[in-house]
């Protein structure tokens, strides 16, 4: 399972969620760029998501093993490959689901298009397991575009009905995050979020929420118009998250209520720099980045196993009938998928810099 990031970075996922080991290979990163793999590791393990209630009691060392591109904490310049190994899976949970498809999961379909033989043990190849190797990449993204000063930071904007404080949209800086176990501004609200989860995890249930990214230091003039749009690109990426079903840039779908005279941003010169007074456009216009913070927003939705009794459908009877999910299970994704928006994001603005800074070269 590979998929190609805009023009020069490409990654490529193989593997499953209960297979023997996931692997990645990222081609196009610079040569002899230093790379601090202990900052990687401390990134993957804000993705594990820790011990909390409402995160999935499978543990995993979730160590990478560099097979090639890395040497003495520098890229060589060849096609990086990481490799984790699967040390605690439990396929036996997923046994009957093998003739039950799980309600909002990618059973059926996967069933539908590559025959009943397909391993969906944990999800397989559709887990959210497999955005480990894709945070590898990104954190390594992500330590490239911070040399060049564009930072890149994620929090939970809302669980439930629980909302934290947003970001800046004009300020050209990265927000603080407070001192929380959540990645989130307000600590109140934080604190407002763990209970929240805690007491749907407690009724076997589940629950979704929303991510805001900003990006700073962005320069003007990065992405292409119309199809090669930088909302594109990020679309494109960011819906390789599992659970991801929604996305919106600057003022997102609350532009369809406003007037142009209030949805408009207007130019203005700040430090010798143009700028613009608001950031409705969300760091974007005409697909192409304006100099100001790229902001957007993604929907994740309720972790689809949930304890309770659900309907379904026995494939071997051609019946409906009633599932009881059991494993283990995330009540609510949302905490783990902070760090895979940045990595994701990460992955499209290094290609996009690398696109824009060969084009100078030539």
């Amino acid at each position: 399972m590979g998929f190609k990031v805009g023009n020069k970075v490409n990654i490529e996922v193989s593997g499953a969620s209960h297979s023997e080991y996931i692997e990645v290979r990222i081609s196009g990163l610079p040569k002899d760029r230093k790379v601090d793999l202990d900052e990687v590791r401390s990134f993957l393990k804000r993705r594990q998501g820790g011990n909390a209630s409402y995160t999935t009691a499978r543990k995993e060392a979730d160590e990478p093993e560099i097979i090639e591109g890395i040497e003495d904490g520098r890229l060589t310049g060849q096609v990086v490959v990481a490799r984790f190994v699967n040390t605690n899976a439990r396929s036996k949970d997923y046994k009957k689901m093998r003739s039950i498809p799980r309600p909002s999961h990618a059973d059926y379909v996967a069933f539908a298009k590559y025959g009943r033989d397909i391993d969906m043990s944990g999800g397989g190849f559709f887990s959210g397991r497999m955005t480990l190797p894709v945070c590898f990449a990104g954190s390594l993204c992500m330590q490239m575009l911070k040399n060049r000063g564009i930072d890149i930071r994620a929090h939970i904007l809302s669980v439930g009905d629980v909302y934290d404080d947003p970001f800046d949209p004009v300020e050209d800086k990265a927000d603080d995050l407070a001192d929380h176990v959540l990645s989130v501004i307000n600590k109140d609200a934080g604190d407002d979020m763990v209970s929240l989860m805690e007491s749907v995890s407690r009724e076997g249930d589940s629950i979704g929420g929303c991510i805001e990214c900003k990006v700073t230091n962005v320069p003007a003039g990065l992405g292409d118009p119309i199809y090669d749009s930088v909302e594109s690109a990020l679309s494109y990426a960011i819906f390789g998250i599992p659970a991801i079903k929604g996305i919106e840039f600057g003022e997102g779908f609350k532009v369809a209520g406003d007037r142009g005279s209030i949805s408009n941003d207007p130019f203005v010169i700040k430090d010798g720099r143009i700028r613009c007074a608001t950031n409705n456009s969300g760091g974007i216009q005409g697909g192409i980045t304006n100099g100001m913070p790229i902001i957007f927003r993604v929907a994740v939705k309720p972790t689809p196993s949930i304890y309770k009794p659900q309907r379904s459908v026995d494939l071997d009877k051609m019946e409906e009938c009633e599932l009881v999910i059991e494993g283990r299970h995330d009540s609510c994704i949302v905490p783990r998928v902070v760090p895979c928006v940045e990595a994701m994001c990460a992955l499209v603005l290094a290609d996009l810099v690398m696109t824009e800074e060969l084009k100078n070269d030539h």
